[in-house]
């Protein structure tokens, strides 16, 4: 019989001391099983303070259980290797930070803002307004205008013209009123495209988000894909890629912009029906030729 207690008594009474005095200051009854127990290194076994995942609500981590919840693909037919894959809830794409241009570009922020425009050697600012509900928006923007370097865009709310309500305005008077400014400063309230929403995907390895599109207009979504898991919608049009507008492009342009894009990718839509009214009774060709298709700055 040794006088002295052993190292493995010792960490017996050290652990049991612990879990009586965390008892004790908590006030919290233990949570484990006075024969919860851990193997030391020798093969032996002391009293836990914590359990084990296996004794952690009846969690089971076990061989069996990994090879029943994840799916398992082969890494090519050459090989018997197989790669676990997550189930599709947890095959989410990465997350996308601020820093992304694209998303940066594209933001629709809160609120509402001054511009404070003068005009060209036209008497010009280089915008066409709309009247929808009420409300007068932006309709058209043409490139290297006042209105375009003031940073003005499709589906941009008016609010204001040099401090008189737009409310109730009809695209008429809107045109009016511009026209009778100053040509030395002109205040416009705007609100950022209340009637867009921007949508972030992620190119799978074909270099595809998917979505079929044809005139502008998102037709179908492929399923599975990440157009479907961040939420696009059929039945809208697309206004902008990475905030550069596409309004008026062909399929193809906006097909060759989808493709140099990044693997990330922010469009900006529009439901439909507004979108058809927004482009009402202007010409196609004013589109083509006058919209501002450059890529904003940030």
């Amino acid at each position: 019989m040794s006088l002295y207690p052993s190292l493995e008594d010792l960490k017996v009474d050290k652990v049991i001391q612990a879990q009586a005095s965390y008892v004790a200051n908590s006030g919290t009854p233990a949570i484990l099983s006075e024969n919860a127990t851990c193997p030391t290194s020798d093969g032996g076994l002391y009293p836990c303070l914590y359990p084990e995942l296996s004794q952690y609500m009846g969690l089971s981590l076990n061989d069996g259980e990994i090879q029943k919840n994840m799916a398992m693909v082969a890494v090519s037919e050459a090989s018997e290797q197989t790669v676990a894959r997550p189930s599709s809830i947890n095959y989410m794409v990465a997350p996308v930070t601020g820093s992304d241009l694209g998303l940066r570009r594209a933001e629709i922020k809160q609120g509402i803002r001054e511009l404070i425009l003068c005009k060209d050697q036209d008497g010009k600012i280089g915008i066409r307004l709309k009247s929808i509900d009420n409300g007068v928006f932006v309709q058209l923007v043409q490139a290297n205008s006042p209105a375009s370097l003031a940073g003005l865009r499709f589906g941009d709310q008016v609010l204001q013209i040099n401090g008189e309500n737009c409310a109730g305005w009809s695209s008429d008077k809107s045109h009016k009123v511009l026209k009778q400014a100053s040509d030395q400063k002109i205040s416009i309230i705007v609100r950022d495209r209340p009637f867009e929403r921007t949508i972030t995907m992620h190119k799978d390895s074909t270099g595809h988000v998917g979505f079929i599109f044809k005139n502008g207009k998102i037709t179908s979504i492929v399923k599975d894909s990440s157009a479907a898991r961040n939420g696009l919608l059929t039945e809208h049009n697309i206004c902008e890629i990475n905030g550069q507008n596409i309004i008026g492009l062909k399929d193809t342009q906006i097909a060759d912009i989808l493709a140099t894009a990044g693997n990330a990718i922010t469009i900006t839509i529009m439901p439909s029906y507004i979108h058809e009214h927004m482009m009402k009774r202007m010409a196609s060709s004013i589109i083509k030729s006058l919209m501002d298709h450059t890529i904003p700055e940030v």
